[in-house]
Order: C-alpha cells, then sequence, then structure tokens
C-alpha cells in the first residue's frame, strides 16, 4: 500500500473541481482516516470533521490532532449529536456504513459523493455486502436487527450501490483489501483507494514512547463475548511474569476487565481513547507490539516498519473461542495475522 495507489490522484481532482466536504465520523480511527483522506484530495478543498458528541475517546483524539499540524482546508469542528444535513454537491465522508444515523441520512439527503473513510474490520463486510445483491440490507455481521431496522439497511444498500453505479462512492482505507474483492468493488463503479497514513508519518512526534520492550494492544474480543475472559487473563498474566509490558487499551473494553488487567504483576496500563497509530508511531526499533487479531496490526506494520518495529499477531487457540466466533469472523480476522495479505492497490 503507498500513498500514490490508484484512485489518490484522481481524488486530488475531486478536491480541485468540488467544493467543500462534511466528514461524520464516530470512532478516534475514523477521525484520523477523514483528515489522511481529506490530505490526500479525496473530499473537497473544505473539509469539516465532525465528531459524535459524548464519546470521550473522540474528544481526546480531537484535541491530540488539534496539536499537528493539519492539512490545509480541513476544519475539526466541536461535535454534534447527529450527523447533519448535507446539501446537494456537498461530498459526504462517513465512517460507519452501518450506522443507522449514517443510513437514515444517506435517505433523507443526495450527497454529491460519498467517501467511506473507516478502517475496522466492518469496513471489509461492507465491501462483501456492496458487491452483492441489490435487496442485500447493510447490516452488521453479529446481532439480530428487526423489521424496520432491516428496511433501513436495505434502502441504505440500494442508495449505497447506486452511488457506486454512477461514479460517487469512494471507499478509502489502508486495510489489506483481498484482489478478488477489491476487483468486484470496482466492477461495481465504486472507487477503492489505499493509504499509508502519509500525512500522520509527516508529523513530528508529541507524546513520549513507552519504555517497556513489549506493548501490547487491548482487545474488544472478550467484551464481545467472542474468546473466554479467563484464558485471554492467563496469557496476560504469562507475559507479565516474564518482563514489563506496557498495555494500551481498546477503546471498548469493560472497564472492569480493564482494571484487572491493571492488577497484573509487570504490566502498566496506559491511558486510551487516542487511536494506536498516533500513540504507538514513535517506537524504537529494539520495541515489539503484540496484539490478537486486529485491523490495527495492519495500520502499525505501515507506521513502524521503516522504524524497524516488530508488530506481531497472536493466533487465538481454538479453546478460547467461544460459541459466538463464527467460523466467518474467525477467517475475516485472520486476515490481518500476517504479514502477507494480498494487499492491492
Amino acid at each position: 500500500m503507498n500513498g500514490s495507489s490508484p484512485g489518490v490522484e484522481d481524488g486530488r481532482d475531486h478536491a480541485r473541481e468540488q467544493g467543500s466536504a462534511v466528514a461524520w465520523v464516530e470512532s478516534p480511527l475514523q477521525m484520523l482516516c477523514a483528515v489522511e483522506a481529506h490530505h490526500a484530495g479525496l473530499l473537497g478543498a473544505r473539509s469539516r470533521v465532525i465528531p459524535r458528541a459524548k464519546l470521550r475517546p473522540l474528544e481526546v483524539t480531537r484535541r491530540e490532532l488539534s496539536r499537528l499540524a493539519l492539512p490545509p482546508g480541513l476544519e475539526l469542528t466541536a461535535p454534534e449529536a447527529d450527523m447533519p444535513r448535507l446539501g446537494r454537491g456537498t461530498i459526504g465522508a462517513v465512517g460507519d456504513a452501518f450506522s443507522g444515523k449514517v443510513q437514515f441520512r444517506w435517505l433523507t439527503t443526495l450527497p454529491g459523493r460519498i467517501v467511506i473513510v473507516d478502517d475496522g474490520l466492518a469496513t471489509i463486510r461492507l465491501l462483501e455486502l456492496l458487491t452483492g445483491r441489490m435487496w442485500t440490507p447493510l447490516l452488521r455481521a453479529r446481532g439480530g436487527a428487526g423489521r424496520l431496522r432491516t428496511a433501513l439497511g436495505t434502502a441504505a444498500g440500494i442508495r449505497l450501490r447506486a452511488a457506486a453505479r454512477s461514479g460517487r462512492l469512494s471507499i478509502f482505507t489502508a486495510l489489506p483489501v483481498p484482489a478478488e474483492l477489491a476487483q468486484a468493488v470496482r466492477d461495481k463503479g465504486a472507487e477503492l483507494v489505499t493509504h499509508d497514513f502519509t500525512w500522520l508519518r509527516s508529523q513530528p512526534l508529541r507524546r513520549p514512547r513507552p519504555e517497556e520492550r513489549t506493548i501490547v494492544l487491548g482487545t474488544s474480543l472478550v467484551r464481545n463475548g467472542l474468546i473466554h475472559r479467563e484464558s485471554y487473563f492467563t496469557w496476560l498474566a504469562g507475559l507479565g511474569s516474564a518482563e514489563p509490558v506496557a498495555y494500551f487499551p481498546h477503546r471498548r473494553e469493560d472497564p472492569n476487565d480493564l482494571a484487572r488487567v491493571g492488577e497484573q504483576p509487570g504490566i502498566t496500563v496506559y491511558d486510551g481513547g487516542v487511536p494506536a497509530e498516533m500513540t504507538l508511531r514513535g517506537l524504537a526499533a529494539e520495541q515489539r507490539v503484540l496484539s490478537l487479531p486486529s485491523t490495527a496490526v495492519t495500520s502499525l506494520r505501515v507506521l513502524l516498519s521503516a522504524r524497524g518495529v516488530a508488530v506481531d499477531t497472536v493466533d487465538v487457540p481454538d479453546e478460547w473461542w467461544t460459541a459466538e466466533a463464527a467460523p466467518s469472523l474467525r477467517s475475516h480476522l485472520s486476515m490481518f495475522a500476517h504479514h502477507d495479505t494480498g494487499v492491492t492497490g
């Protein structure tokens, strides 16, 4: 993946030809990726990034980003409770295509173009659904959906596929997209643009790096009921007994679990909220990052490979998985476990 991959130059043309963009973000990584999309030219010459209100991690990330040299024409605005209405011709960037607020807004406004900027695992599911049948609803992989929610997801899917056919849909991601899926997305008319955090890599480091040699990324798999809690804590205890460990929480970890992590001998829990891509980009070659399967593995490899930092995925033993972890989910997670991921761009 690199910043000159197909689609980025086209994005700069879009920025010259069209006026303004509004990016509605609901997670720290979505906010960072919206900044990268503006820097790459996928948004308007002027872009407003609007975080969803009452989410502390977004407030922390907004503050950290504001301390850096933001790309010209980009504004980080005050949080809002709902995604704003988009004027005709405005570029609408969103991070979560499965959000009910986003889908409702797609049906009540007509943005000039739609740009998806999320780098979470849901992006891969979105691409798979996008290339499916016209009536396939845009719904999350886990959790039941009632008739009204399914109807909204179906209507949103129709609207998004129509945008793709008319050349008004772009997906901006640092994730490894399998070549076959990437081609199917482009065959639908969508623009698939890969990036390597070009803007972030150009910024000076503002935070001291952790002193521990081993850094562990927290996971949401425990809270989501996908792996057994005791198996995870037994593994962490083994790491902490061998050497000092720096633990960077996942933003969706259970506070009680996080308190328990902090009680483990040898493990220091660092303040979370800011994307790991921002916090850990200054690691030294003698340090290493360990993580259960996560999309953060891919982005950190992009950022840290030039510094000689090893970013390793810990394969989840079969006995760790709960009955809630469907084979399809395990397959999706395995895409981000190893360096050879069939990245396209």
